[in-house]
């Protein structure tokens, strides 16, 4: 069970990379400075929870969920920018943080198919976590 939560997550990391270099460099989106840091958060979760689910070690929790929670955190803020009167807010790097480039289902944007990712993978680590902790007992 543990294994296919890692590997899960692995695959939203994966799914969640490749939509960022699609968008950068297929569609020819500029990445704003949120965009950079959530990048920074997810593009480490790849290599680090594909060889914890190769290896299957639990305790891969303590290293990546600061990282996902973090992204949770910016992919949020990055997320109330858009919806907020701050939309013309320029980061310093391509477009303003607020502004909206893609919509998806008419809901989706950007920053909410990375909160969505950020998310799921935080929700693996924490379901890991509580499954190697009760494994302990």
């Amino acid at each position: 069970m543990q294994r296919r939560l890692l590997a899960g997550c692995t695959l939203v990391a994966v799914v969640a990379t490749a939509g960022s270099l699609y968008f950068s460099e297929v569609v020819g989106y500029i990445p704003c400075e949120l965009c950079w840091y959530q990048r920074i958060l997810m593009y480490p979760l790849v290599v680090v929870l594909g060889v914890a689910a190769l290896e299957n070690r639990g305790g891969v929790w303590k290293s990546a969920l600061p990282l996902s929670g973090l992204g949770v955190v910016v992919a949020a803020y990055h997320s109330l920018l858009q919806v907020t009167a701050d939309a013309g807010m320029i980061c310093g790097v391509g477009a303003g943080c607020g502004s909206v480039d893609w919509r998806g289902f008419g809901v989706f944007t950007i920053p909410r198919l990375s909160l969505l990712a950020f998310v799921l993978i935080s929700a693996g680590l924490i379901a890991v976590a509580w499954r190697e902790r009760a494994d302990t007992r």
